[in-house]
């Protein structure tokens, strides 16, 4: 069953430029493979540039992206951090300036979604 997610870059605007991630979006998969294997900003924004995905790491230790099977899904633009969050997912990850974000979408404090640790460690698969 996909756990959908999406992962942002944030800009110097503070707007953010996202795409949507389908296969196991939680923090103890996704989250670690963000801070594993697209730690830096360069590379956030590599991942990014690629367009929606079914996976950000898969069985070639590479990203699986909509495009390679012929669809046109690039990346999403949202002027605010409050509109990339009301996209429906169930976790959103966000490269800032402090590293990688997450927030669960399933869960509020205050009408905002609840930021959730990404577990330490690294996954390598």
């Amino acid at each position: 069953m996909a756990t959908r997610s999406r992962i942002g870059i944030q800009l110097k605007d503070n707007s953010v430029l996202s795409v949507y991630h389908h296969w196991d979006g939680y923090p103890e998969w996704l989250g670690r493979i963000l801070t594993t294997h697209y730690n830096s900003r360069e590379k956030a924004a590599e991942l990014i540039d690629g367009g929606d995905m079914s996976a950000a790491w898969g069985d070639e230790n590479r990203a699986e992206y909509y495009s390679e099977r012929g669809e046109n899904c690039p990346p999403r633009y949202d002027q605010t951090r409050e509109e990339f969050l009301s996209n429906g997912e169930e976790f959103s990850y966000i490269f800032t300036s402090a590293g990688w974000v997450c927030y669960d979408m399933n869960e509020f404090n205050d009408k905002q979604p609840e930021r959730v640790i990404i577990p330490e460690g690294a996954l390598m698969a």
